[in-house]
């Protein structure tokens, strides 16, 4: 544990004393979003790691391996599916800016103005861009926002979250990533977050807001609809060039944030600043509709919202169907298959309807990859991803 702050509670408030025996220091400027948008607690890994060949890296993670200690080679998008992305973005900028806007108001009537935005790395981060710009958008409100590494099996970057309390001391801390598949990260985030009480003795909540939740297992959500966000169909090109995260402890130090890969030669196939722009040229109409009173999503933001883990208690029965050992071979939504698609060795798609008009990318994706794809009746989401056992 690095001993960074000590935690007190006075008068019934946490709070930090100033005291850091060894004090995170700041991080170095890494991806190509502007500094404003948002800042990377990720330590820079260029050099230090090179990336695994699909059938390698997954051979490694079925027999032990963890797949944060190795990084899948990048997919290349072929003009066609990059072409299907840019007409998608225009299509759908206005829901994905309703999306936003919903779950912006959510968050700020939680926590009121004083919060600092922690986006998960990387599905997250242009979504808590696109937070932190409607924030300022409509409300006025400047707030810090930081993207940082959480790892299903290893758990959050504890570091990036005391570098985010020596620095912002009386801040409600809001989680934001990009949407939820059966809710991995959601529970991999809660037990964090009791975990880091018990080492600290600070309580964080674990309310992750997300512009998705077709699982049905967070509170603070845009929608619940299995659609297409732009921001799914590609890697690192659309989350500000930089990697999956990784957490090694040969390649990262006590004091050390997690690491990720800065791909600098991509920087002119990069559309991370293109999609949070285009989505945020929409808020002005959303701001308006806002400001006037007659914002049809109010309603929706004071209703009490139920979670139900319905997506991953439908996950069983596709467990039962194709016998599948580990149901985290079965990868749910949108989101998820596309991840599937881009850096693991599916065996199969399921889609609940092939002409489905969310799923034109899986369905490119699946023919370039020589990966059938098969209607299952009765599907929750809009489709699912079943890794290859091997």
């Amino acid at each position: 544990m690095c001993p960074c702050v000590k935690i007190r509670k006075r008068g019934g408030r946490q709070v930090i004393d100033k005291i850091f025996i060894n004090r995170i220091p700041d991080p170095l400027p890494i991806g190509s979003y502007k500094s404003n948008d948002v800042i990377f607690l990720l330590k820079n890994l260029n050099g230090l790691l090179l990336e695994t060949d699909l059938y390698t890296r997954e051979k490694n993670v079925q027999s032990g391996g963890h797949y944060s200690e190795m990084l899948p080679i990048e997919y290349e998008p072929t003009k066609e599916y990059l072409d299907l992305f840019h007409q998608t973005l225009q299509e759908s900028a206005s829901k994905v800016a309703q999306g936003v806007g919903i779950v912006a108001e959510s968050i700020l009537k939680r926590n009121g103005p004083k919060m600092v935005l922690v986006s998960l790395a990387r599905a997250g981060t242009p979504i808590g861009v696109l937070i932190k710009r409607y924030l300022l958008e409509v409300h006025g409100l400047d707030l810090p926002h930081y993207s940082i590494s959480i790892i299903r099996g290893r758990g959050i970057d504890e570091n990036a979250i005391l570098y985010i309390l020596q620095n912002h001391l009386d801040s409600k801390i809001q989680f934001i990533d990009g949407w939820t598949g059966k809710g991995a990260i959601t529970s991999v985030l809660s037990q964090a977050c009791t975990e880091f009480k018990v080492k600290y003795g600070y309580e964080l909540d674990d309310d992750l807001a997300v512009l998705a939740d077709p699982g049905y297992c967070v509170k603070t959500f845009g929608t619940r609809e299995d659609y297409l966000i732009p921001s799914a169909c590609l890697n690192s090109t659309v989350s500000g060039l930089v990697s999956r995260t990784v957490f090694r402890t040969d390649l990262i130090g006590e004091n050390e944030f997690h690491g990720a890969r800065f791909y600098q030669e991509l920087l002119k196939e990069e559309v991370s600043n293109l999609f949070v722009d285009t989505i945020s040229a929409e808020f002005k109409t959303l701001g308006l509709r806002h400001s006037s009173g007659d914002d049809a999503n109010d309603d929706q933001v004071d209703d009490e919202v139920e979670v139900t883990w319905q997506g991953l208690k439908a996950l069983k029965r596709i467990q039962e169907t194709f016998g599948i050992t580990d149901i985290n071979f079965i990868k749910p939504g949108i989101g998820e298959t596309t991840r599937v698609l881009l850096r693991r060795l599916p065996e199969r798609i399921l889609v609940d309807r092939i002409n489905n008009p969310n799923l034109k990318h899986i369905l490119l994706l699946a023919n370039d990859k020589g990966v059938p794809v098969e209607e299952y009746p009765d599907l929750t989401y809009s489709c699912c991803g079943l890794v290859k056992q091997l």
